[in-house]
């Protein structure tokens, strides 16, 4: 059958979540590049404490955090953000992924918005995170295990890359 060029296609959505890594001030560029990708729709989950290392106004597309998750919802019928961002989402990137949430989720713990969304997400569709820490935090023994723990539950690891450091060390 021939496709119509009139007939809107589907947009392909990704979730992006971010954390409080230092590598989150690249979230502007992050989107600026998901953007670039023709028929993709972005929305942006964020922590409280991501928010230190970017400008909301320099991200052009919808971005919740945890205020929006407790405004939406006033009573029984109301929509729950978390659960209507897992429905919307076809794929998930958590960008940077830093040590405190990848603990929070390796034990199941959703005490954010971020986590309530990956504690609730729908495992037939991809999550993929980019651990993101000092060099220090990353080659401690539990980070190993805690990313061994997302990855058993399906979760694709975006690998770190070795450059300098925002504080200055060599490393991971």
């Amino acid at each position: 059958a021939e496709k119509n060029s009139s007939v809107p296609q589907k947009k392909f959505h990704v979730l992006v979540g971010v954390t409080g890594s230092v590598a989150a001030l690249k979230l502007p560029l992050l989107i600026m590049e998901l953007l670039k990708i023709p028929g993709l729709e972005v929305k942006v989950v964020t922590t409280e404490r991501a928010k230190h290392f970017y400008n909301a106004q320099e991200i052009p597309v919808s971005l919740y955090s945890d205020e929006d998750e407790w405004q939406l919802w006033k009573g029984r019928s109301d929509p729950v953000l978390h659960i209507e961002l897992r429905r919307w989402a076809d794929l998930m990137v958590v960008a940077p992924l830093d040590a405190n949430t990848l603990a929070k989720i390796a034990n199941g713990i959703c005490d954010n918005l971020l986590t309530c969304v990956i504690r609730a997400w729908d495992l037939s569709k991809p999550l993929l995170f980019c651990p993101a820490m000092n060099t220090a935090m990353w080659e401690h023994p539990i980070t190993a295990q805690q990313v061994e723990q997302l990855k058993g539950f399906g979760y694709t690891e975006i690998p770190c890359v070795v450059k300098k450091l925002v504080c200055g060390d060599e490393g991971q």
